[in-house]
């Protein structure tokens, strides 16, 4: 019998993600009235936000009417319109809880929250029992199930009416035995930018990962209108927008303003939009450009942005972008050093080829080591830090780039006091080229992703780390 006035209550159970929810129904002599599913109430007290896309009713007239174990590869809530149900749930994804069981009756006053990869199977205990559910994903006869016996001997069911006297397809009797299912593989990780400094140190942590697919612009071209057609992004739980317009220079010319504009902030718009719709966490990589470095102290994450250049006004709409994403993690660092061309491995050339150079010594900041980015990215997902903007850089006292000059002659032999001294302003004089506009300060205040539980060490220490590995 339908239970009246329950609070709505979301209830753990042995199958990670998996909620079992008591609803508010209210009776009288009509009948009765529930809400079924309200998005604000429910994500309020602990529904995930998982977007639906589709509503479906099933209705079965006789009583012992079985159907699944059946794991779709989208989430799902499930409630009674009329009858009552026994409901089934076997963990069938990858990990350790992997074949979990867990059951439960279910009438009009209660609910579950099914995620992906979870088989789920029901036996219908009252004549003319509909059941209603929601699932995130459109119906599509390509997508990947995954299916188990429903008599599975290491599951053991305790089916309210035996298998035996119940109506079931012979589809579902034909389905496998635990042993023979192939576990539902995890929701992937895609890395866009693969061939720059950060995408190579993300390669390098997770390239072995099954779970984490790499791509580069020519393999999926995020600037492209017909995004949304070229992958099934359901498939995906994070993208990494590694992916990015770095000429800071040349981004003060037409065409490199243009381009800039295009990958920098169009193309992160176009792709936020995309993981908005499809529930994917978005990390976007951020720069201490968007400020304009007048402040005196560390900047944090909430100061406002007044970029200087060009590169720096595409990372800042870029920002703003990411943040249509719900799910978003904006990680902004300075002076990155990783794989391929940067200034550190200028610096050593110069040393050893005994050039003397002058370096600018009115810019102050801390280098940011692509494999600390990348630690720091699997840190934030990993303990699902709240979404936002995050600071990350190591961390350490102010140093210029005369500073960090000096400290890489000193690393490899040579003496530090080669290195001269010259202001920003004389530099961009002298250069062959014009040179885009530097904030003077690109400080960035680490205490909220510190807080979080994640530290780096100082800027010096990663310096001797980095120098030493080539």
């Amino acid at each position: 019998m339908t239970r009246f006035g329950a609070e709505l209550r979301a209830v753990e159970t042995s199958i990670p993600g998996l909620l079992l929810w008591d609803l508010p129904v209210h009776g009288d002599n009509r009948g009765w009235f529930k809400e079924n599913w309200q998005r604000e109430k429910m994500v309020s007290a602990g529904l995930p936000d998982f977007a639906p896309v589709q509503n479906n009713i099933s209705f079965n007239d006789a009583v012992g009417t079985t159907r699944g174990i059946h794991a779709e590869p989208w989430d799902k809530w499930v409630s009674v319109a009329s009858g009552r149900i026994f409901g089934a749930w076997v963990d069938l994804r990858e990990g350790e809880s992997f074949g979990t069981v867990f059951t439960a009756e279910i009438d009009p006053s209660r609910a579950v929250f099914i995620p992906r990869g979870v088989g789920n199977a029901y036996q219908t205990l009252e004549p003319d029992t509909s059941y209603v559910y929601l699932v995130n994903d459109h119906w599509s006869p390509t997508a990947s199930y995954t299916f188990l016996n429903l008599a599975d001997e290491t599951a053991a069911v305790p089916w309210p009416i035996d298998l035996s006297r119940a109506e079931i397809s012979d589809k579902d009797r034909g389905h496998p035995r635990l042993a023979e299912v192939v576990p539902m593989p995890a929701r992937k990780t895609l890395v866009l930018g693969a061939g720059g400094q950060l995408g190579s140190a993300l390669r390098r942590r997770f390239g072995a990962d099954p779970s984490f697919e790499f791509t580069t612009r020519a393999e999926l071209d995020i600037t492209s209108d017909d995004l949304p057609l070229q992958r099934h992004w359901r498939d995906y739980d994070v993208i990494i927008n590694a992916a990015a317009y770095t000429a800071v220079d040349a981004a003060e010319s037409p065409e490199g303003r243009a381009a800039a504009w295009e990958t920098n902030s169009t193309s992160v718009a176009r792709l936020s939009a995309l993981c908005a719709s499809q529930g994917i966490t978005l990390v976007q990589i951020s720069s201490d450009y968007v400020f304009d470095g007048q402040k005196p102290s560390p900047y944090v994450e909430d100061d406002a942005v007044a970029p200087l250049g060009v590169y720096g006004q595409t990372k800042a709409a870029g920002d703003a972008a990411a943040g249509i994403a719900p799910r978003h993690y904006v990680v902004r660092t300075s002076w990155v050093v990783g794989d391929g061309k940067n200034f550190v491995r200028t610096m050593i050339g110069l040393a050893e080829r005994g050039i003397d150079p002058a370096v600018v010594a009115d810019q102050y900041g801390r280098l940011t080591f692509a494999d600390d980015i990348v630690r720091g990215i699997e840190h934030l997902i990993a303990v699902q830090a709240p979404f936002g903007v995050y600071n990350l850089t190591s961390s350490g006292d102010v140093g210029s780039w005369a500073d960090i000059a000096r400290s890489v002659f000193r690393l490899v032999g040579h003496d530090p006091e080669r290195v001269g001294s010259t202001t920003a302003a004389a530099y961009a004089a002298s250069a062959a080229a014009p040179t885009a506009p530097r904030p003077r300060n690109s400080m960035l205040d680490l205490a909220k992703i510190e807080a979080t539980g994640f530290a780096l060490p100082d800027w010096q220490t990663g310096l001797e780390r980095y120098v030493a590995s080539l």
